[in-house]
C-alpha cells in the first residue's frame, strides 16, 4: 500500500492512533522520576524545544554531539514507540526530559519547568509544523484545523485544561513557571532563571555558553539537531506517512505572529474560549492578565 499523506480530518485521526500508541502514554505517564530530574512540561508549541537545548547545554557546559534533542532529553511518551529508554542514565545530571502531560498526568515527584503561550501564537504555530508532515499542504484550512483541534479539541486533553491543571504549580518550589514571550523578550534572563533552578553557581562559563547554543541563529545553524527525524524515521512509515515530511521547528518564533493570519472571527472565537475555560476557573481574564500576574508574583531574576 502507498504511503500517503491525509487530507481529511478522518484520515490525520486514522494516522495519529498508529503513530501514538497507547501502550507509548501509559508507559510514560507511569515512568518513576528522580528527585533531581527535571521534566520539561508544555502544551505543544510553547517552546519545548527551546528549553531542551538550554536544559542540556546548561547540565553539560555546551554539549552539540548529538544527533536530534530528543535523543539526549527523551520525550517521556512517546519513548517506548521511538525506542528510548527513560530509565538509564544521561549526558549529564540532571537527567532531562520532555513532555506534554498536563499536571493531572505527569510522572511526580522531580522538578518541573513549565513554560505558557499566548494560545493564538500555539494555533499558528501548531498548524505550520502540522501541514506537510501529519496533512498534506492545502488539504484543511487553518480555519478549520484551528477550530477542531484548539478551539474543539478533547476536553481532556486540551490545551485550556492543560493550562488550568499547571496554574496551581506556578509558586511551587519543584516547579519553574515561564512564558514564552518573556523568554523572547529577555533569552539570556530567561537562561539565567533555568540555571539558578537548576542550581547552576551564577559566574558558571556554562551560563554563557548556553545563551548562545540556545540563541535563534545558533539553532538555525544546527537545525537538523531540533527537526524530530528520530521519531519521523521511528513511526512515520508505521503510521502510513511518506518519509519526505518536514518538521523544521526552529522557525521564528514570533510573538504575536496570530495577528496575520487568524481571522476576527478566530481572534474572537479564542478570547470567549479563554473566558469560558480559563477566565472563570482561574479569575484570570485573558492571557495578559496571566502574564501580569506571573509578572508580579515571580521572584527577582539572578543577577
Amino acid at each position: 500500500m502507498a504511503l500517503k499523506r491525509p487530507t481529511t480530518f478522518e484520515e490525520m485521526d486514522a494516522v495519529a492512533a498508529k503513530y501514538f500508541t497507547k501502550e507509548s502514554h501509559q508507559r510514560g505517564v507511569a515512568f518513576k522520576p528522580r528527585p533531581d530530574d527535571i521534566i520539561i512540561s508544555t502544551y505543544a508549541k510553547a517552546g519545548t524545544t527551546w528549553m531542551q537545548q538550554i536544559v542540556h547545554q546548561l547540565r553539560t557546559g555546551g554539549d552539540m554531539d548529538f544527533t536530534e534533542i530528543t535523543a539526549v532529553v527523551p520525550w517521556i511518551e512517546i519513548a517506548f514507540d521511538t525506542g528510548l529508554d527513560i530509565e538509564g542514565e544521561q549526558a549529564a545530571p540532571p537527567r532531562a526530559y520532555k513532555s506534554h502531560l498536563d499536571w493531572n498526568e505527569v510522572p511526580k515527584g522531580c522538578r518541573y519547568i513549565y513554560i505558557t503561550r499566548e494560545p493564538k501564537d500555539i494555533a499558528v504555530s501548531l498548524f505550520r509544523f502540522s501541514e506537510g508532515w501529519f496533512f498534506e499542504t492545502g488539504a484543511i484550512s487553518i480555519d478549520d484545523f484551528v477550530r477542531r483541534d484548539i478551539l474543539g479539541g478533547d476536553t481532556a486533553r486540551g490545551i485550556w485544561p492543560h493550562f488550568a491543571s499547571w496554574w496551581p504549580k506556578r509558586l511551587d518550589d519543584d516547579t519553574l513557571f515561564l512564558t514564552y514571550e518573556d523568554m523572547k523578550d529577555d533569552p539570556a534572563g530567561a537562561v539565567r532563571r533555568v540555571a539558578a533552578f537548576m542550581n547552576i553557581e551564577p559566574g558558571s562559563p556554562a551560563i554563557d555558553i548556553a545563551i548562545e547554543h540556545s540563541s535563534l541563529p545558533f539553532m538555525q545553524t544546527h537545525a537538523a539537531q531540533f527537526d524530530d527525524h528520530l521519531l519521523r524515521e521511528a513511526r512515520d512509515a508505521i503510521a502510513g506517512l511518506p518519509p519526505d515530511g518536514e518538521s523544521n521547528k526552529v522557525r521564528t518564533g514570533e510573538v504575536g505572529g496570530h495577528r496575520a493570519v487568524l481571522s476576527d472571527d478566530l481572534v474572537a472565537a479564542f478570547d470567549d474560549a479563554w473566558r469560558e475555560r480559563i477566565g472563570d476557573a482561574l479569575g484570570l481574564e485573558d492571557y495578559g492578565a496571566l502574564r501580569q500576574t506571573l509578572a508580579n508574583e515571580k521572584p527577582k531574576p539572578p543577577d
